[in-house]
């Protein structure tokens, strides 16, 4: 049986500057764990693509004074789990599989590839998405990484 040994969480406001931030935090919040190289790069890249599709997708109706945050929490296990959920309470997605579909963007065709899930996915071991319209999204991402 997996047992926790850290947790934490983290509010950001949704703009594009704390993307870095996120990916920073992660780093430095993993570290405990002592993963390779590739594996800190995965983690990385997983949540450096899940806050961007939040600051992207999530709010794009906002007024620049209205406040719109990025939630993130990760836990640690004994197993060498790594949990990070990523949500917002932004516009949500109307259909969950064909946005995980590859190549498909609410985006401009010529500014955003539609690739964001499946960058997630091939970065971690597991990629649970839940979404409702009109009241956000939540991307869990698990990696188990190597003893």
């Amino acid at each position: 049986m997996k047992r926790k040994i850290n947790d934490m969480k983290l509010r950001l406001p949704a703009v594009s500057i704390n993307e870095a931030v996120a990916r920073s935090v992660i780093s430095a919040f993993i570290a405990e764990l002592n993963p390779t190289v590739e594996e800190l790069g995965d983690l990385r890249c997983a949540v450096s693509e899940a806050v961007t599709n939040c600051i992207v997708h999530a709010y794009p109706n906002r007024q620049s004074d209205e406040p719109a945050y990025i939630y993130i929490s990760a836990r640690l296990y004994d197993t060498r789990e790594v949990s990070v959920e990523i949500s917002d309470n932004g516009c949500g997605i109307e259909n969950v599989a064909l946005a995980r579909t590859p190549a498909f963007t609410t985006g401009e065709s010529d500014e955003r590839c539609g690739m964001g899930f499946l960058v997630m996915e091939s970065f971690t071991d597991s990629l649970t998405v839940k979404s409702r319209p009109g009241k956000g999204t939540t991307v869990l991402m698990r990696k188990i990484l190597k003893p």
